[in-house]
């Protein structure tokens, strides 16, 4: 296991991602003085987000079932944890754009090989009406989207 956004485990039988991008910002407020620099004022902590990047290839790997299972649990608009296979946990994080690209086809059109990124933005863990539940409806959807 490389990581897991809620009950999604990334790996090489699923989404395996060549590279992990983090950036996160602090807000600081800039006020002008005359004479002088700005001063500024620590408001506190910005956006936290991570980027994933990587190849799937169909025939060794995972496939588009598995970035459908994705997007089902983006389309719910809830965030979920995200936990590094080392036991790392970055907090509670919602799926903000996923793009993929498909080259090199098969004769039925289904592609040899998906280039994906996904951008995944953290939110304060106080907003609990963000957060994700394991129900049957988001099982449901999930499982729709393997169909």
């Amino acid at each position: 296991m490389m990581m897991s956004y809620g009950m999604f485990v990334f790996g090489l039988s699923t989404a395996a991602y060549q590279e992990l991008k983090r950036q996160t910002t602090w807000r600081h407020a800039s006020q002008s003085r005359i004479n002088a620099r700005p001063t500024r004022q620590f408001l506190g902590q910005g956006d936290d987000t991570i980027t994933l990047t990587g190849t799937l290839l169909p025939m060794y790997t995972g496939g588009q079932q598995n970035l459908d299972m994705l997007r089902a649990l983006a389309d719910q608009g809830k965030a979920w944890p995200l936990i590094e296979g080392t036991g790392t946990f970055y907090g509670m994080f919602v799926i903000e754009s996923m793009g993929e690209g498909k080259t090199e086809f098969f004769r039925d059109g289904a592609a040899k090989q998906i280039d994906f990124d996904i951008k995944l933005a953290r939110i304060d863990e106080g907003r609990t009406d963000q957060l994700g539940v394991l129900e049957s409806s988001a099982l449901r959807a999930i499982s729709g989207a393997l169909a």
